[in-house]
């Protein structure tokens, strides 16, 4: 192994590199291969650093990542939520590159379990950003960024915690390949080549790997008709609310012009129709006209619709963000009603609203504070048992994996993307592809303005639409009700994965202390105890 660390230029070179191959894995991008290629670099570049230095690199890894993919939250709400944000989470990425340099001793002393440890450093880091502060912000992990890449299909076995660990594993065997490259060279052996080779060669058994892992298919299965109504918004951005009686217009001439298609026999009857979120920010429950109108494309149509509704209460000063099912004939259901039970913070709702107030008081923009559900999203339509998130919801596990235990046969994932870009849209549709193949369900995402579609129980998409434009789209869906193995464990592979994590930074501190002792008794140091000083 080199005997020291790359140099600093070289390293911050490597640090920014990784977070342009991260960021260009993700949509609308979709260079999924490059993912590991971040890992690798990023981990190189902390790879024997003092744990300041290591905590730089990876700070700036984040920022180069996050910076450009959360870009979307400035393009209505003004630059600081975007800068706040984007350093966040880049200071979870510092956090990665500290604990990379700490665990350098462990890697040095066991070279075989670099990419293991690069695997669970990589998990215990997202296990922790999806979390904190305030519920946590999942947006970036790796394994959303994979869904058109063979390691999807590990979603079905241990969820998104295990598709990241691969990925980060792939990364650490490209870095460890690299690094006893250019010890081989440094060393003057012979086949200096077949180190890179052989981990070259683990990283595409691991990807071939993932193609064996078998998924849910739609055969010998009930089916169900489904309309998803995309009825577009006059205008994108944060006056979205000013227009809710156009938005709400939209979805209900939307729906009665495809009734009309049905009854010309044009389009397929649906079994049930889904609106996207926001759909009627007027609530339908205290407004007349409102209900009226929804009532009158139900109607029209003859099935259930899921409504995107903003329900006032239950105390004044009070809003709910819901799904609610209305039936023909008679209304809304509410025993069918989904209330969002994550809010976003300081979007619908203003945590420590006193001290957030003095950094922008743009914070009084949300002027009602958003109240969480408390049961899981299953709604039961009729002729399907629905398990309903809505918006950023989509991208935390508990939440969706609660809805298929409590029965869901469909995942529906109903979203406002007005106030963002196409991009935060394929980011968002990126999740539910995951998701369908981790429970074994079709899945469909319904936007006020695009992306929407339907997603098959192996992450194929269907009948995509195209962003800020009206659209109506139909499909047939396979109902299914087993679960798969990732289903049946839950958060145990984050919890066994990110234990791990904690026992390699509690090694390394072993090992580090074993250092100190034996170079205060002997000047003879060794190779990995001289490194292990040079971390404090």
């Amino acid at each position: 192994m080199p005997s020291g660390p790359v140099r600093l230029p070289v390293a911050v070179a490597m640090a920014v590199a990784a977070g342009v191959a991260l960021l260009l894995a993700f949509p609308p991008y979709g260079w999924w291969p490059l993912a590991p290629v971040g890992v690798a670099l990023l981990a190189a570049a902390s790879h024997r650093r003092r744990l300041r230095a290591g905590a730089g690199v990876g700070f700036l890894t984040g920022l180069t990542l996050f910076a450009p993919l959360l870009a979307w939250t400035n393009l209505h709400t003004g630059y600081l939520p975007w800068v706040l944000l984007s350093l966040l989470q880049a200071g979870y990425l510092a956090v990665l590159g500290m604990a990379t340099a700490w665990v350098s001793p462990l890697a040095d002393r066991f070279p075989v379990v670099w990419p293991a440890l690069t695997g669970v450093l990589w998990v215990g880091q997202e296990a922790l950003r999806d979390r904190t502060p305030f519920g946590g912000f999942p947006w970036g992990r790796l394994a959303f960024g994979q869904d058109d890449s063979p390691l999807l299909r590990l979603a079905a076995v241990g969820g998104a915690p295990l598709v990241t660990f691969a990925v980060a594993v792939a990364g650490g065997l490209l870095a460890a390949g690299a690094w006893w490259m250019v010890a081989c060279r440094r060393g003057g052996g012979g086949r200096w080549w077949m180190p890179a080779a052989g981990c070259a060669a683990a990283v595409v058994v691991l990807l071939a790997g993932g193609l064996l892992v078998p998924v849910a298919t739609a055969r010998d299965t009930a089916r169900v008709t489904v309309a998803i109504v995309q009825g577009n918004v006059p205008r994108l951005g944060l006056d979205f609310n000013a227009q809710r009686q156009a938005v709400l217009d939209n979805h209900v001439e939307a729906t009665v012009a495809l009734a009309g298609e049905v009854a010309a026999g044009a389009r397929p009857r649906p079994d049930l129709v889904v609106w996207p979120e926001n759909s009627s920010d007027i609530d339908p429950l205290r407004d007349v006209s409102a209900g009226e109108r929804i009532s009158a494309a139900a109607d029209a149509i003859g099935v259930p619709i899921l409504v995107g509704a903003v329900l006032s209460g239950p105390e004044r000063g009070q809003v709910r963000n819901a799904g609610l099912l209305w039936r023909p004939g008679s209304g809304p259901d509410l025993e069918q009603l989904y209330v969002k039970r994550h809010p976003v913070p300081f979007a619908e709702y203003v945590p420590l609203r006193r001290i957030a107030r003095m950094v922008s008081d743009q914070v009084d923009r949300v002027r009602a504070d958003f109240v969480a559900g408390t049961e899981a999203g299953v709604v039961d339509g009729g002729p399907a048992v629905l398990g309903d998130v809505i918006c950023f919801e989509v991208a935390y596990d508990g939440l969706v994996r609660d809805t298929v235990v409590g029965g869901a046969q469909l995942l529906v994932v109903q979203t406002n993307n007005a106030t963002f870009d196409e991009a935060e849209a394929r980011q968002q549709l990126a999740m539910v592809r995951l998701r369908a193949v981790e429970h074994g369900r079709a899945a469909l995402m319904a936007s006020t303005v695009g992306v929407s579609g339907f997603v098959a129980p192996d992450g194929r998409v269907s009948d995509a639409t195209g962003f800020n434009t009206r659209a109506v789209v139909v499909r047939q869906l396979p109902l299914t009700e087993g679960r798969t193995l990732a289903t049946r464990v839950g958060v145990l592979p984050e919890v066994v994965l990110a234990g791990l994590a904690v026992a390699a930074l509690v090694g390394a501190a072993v090992l580090r202390g074993r250092a100190r002792r034996r170079g205060a008794a002997s000047p003879a140091v060794q190779l990995t105890d001289r490194v292990a000083a040079d971390l404090e």
